[in-house]
């Protein structure tokens, strides 16, 4: 069985980071270690959180895997809080990357042409510096604008996509991902980049007209645990952007859905059929 570590933080109620990646990629049929950052009681889009900073125990958790001889097939991250969790995860990357680790890096940070209230440029820059160290980078367009200092726009054309994957690849993981990306009128998806074979992968699927916190992190986890499965980083992209829209489309159906998810729970039994 292989085995993954996903690095972010926890939200105790709000159906995202680790309470999503957790179910979906062991769901998938790999061994997910889980390496917490932060624990809050909500997630941020709720009033009134509660948040708890787990800097000072990643440090001692990496050194006691080590010390057990712990290894893993793949390494995941998502949401870091601060720029010196960054540098701990560069470390622990260091500690535990081997000729079969896969890194795979979700620098979230921002949507929406803006950057998280909490982050600054600093954080940026310290975000493409940890995407430099990652085989797999599956950024936003406006976080991968930020990194490559590239001005955003609403709208684009597929020059633009191309030439935002070119900066992006000039980080220096092998394969660059944008997401959110549409190139024509209803629809939605990933564009890729390939840096050893110089090649572009485009999927579009149907555009949903709904946002649901926590769907990037669906995206991801969905990809880290395809490609554990054994699928190339193009069909595991496409199958996660069809995932994610499917799990849309079946929260909407819901006369009593949650405000602050989708419903991933009720098309995990989906997601396997798709394989």
């Amino acid at each position: 069985m292989k085995r993954v570590l996903t690095i972010q933080d926890i939200s105790c109620l709000g159906k995202c980071s680790l309470t999503i990646a957790l179910p979906v990629i062991s769901a998938l049929g790999a061994e997910t270690v889980i390496l917490p950052t932060a624990v809050l009681s909500t997630h941020t889009m709720f009033r009134n959180f509660t948040c708890k900073d787990l800097s000072d125990q990643i440090d001692p958790i990496a050194n006691h895997w080590k010390s057990e001889g712990v290894t893993f097939d793949a390494i995941y991250t998502g949401y870091l809080g601060t720029v010196s969790q960054i540098d701990q995860i560069k470390k622990l990357f260091g500690s535990f990357r081997d000729k079969n680790t896969t890194i795979i890096v979700d620098p979230v940070m921002a949507d929406n042409g803006k950057l998280y209230p909490a982050f600054d440029m600093a954080y940026v820059k310290k975000n493409a510096e940890l995407c430099a160290e990652a085989d797999i980078i599956v950024p936003n367009i406006t976080e991968a604008c930020l990194m490559t200092g590239t001005d955003y726009r609403e709208e684009y054309d597929e020059a633009y996509i191309k030439g935002l994957l070119s900066r992006l690849n000039d980080l220096g993981a092998g394969v660059s991902v944008l997401t959110g990306v549409s190139l024509e009128k209803g629809k939605t998806g990933v564009v890729g980049y390939e840096r050893e074979t110089g090649e572009y992968y485009v999927y579009q699927n149907r555009r949903i007209d709904a946002a649901y916190h926590g769907t990037g992190d669906l995206f991801s986890s969905t990809c880290v645990g395809e490609m554990l499965r054994g699928k190339n980083w193009r069909d595991a992209m496409r199958i996660a952007a069809d995932y994610t829209a499917h799990t849309i489309e079946v929260t909407l159906q819901n006369p009593h859905k949650p405000w602050y998810g989708v419903d991933f729970e009720a098309t995990i039994p989906d997601l396997i059929a798709m394989n």
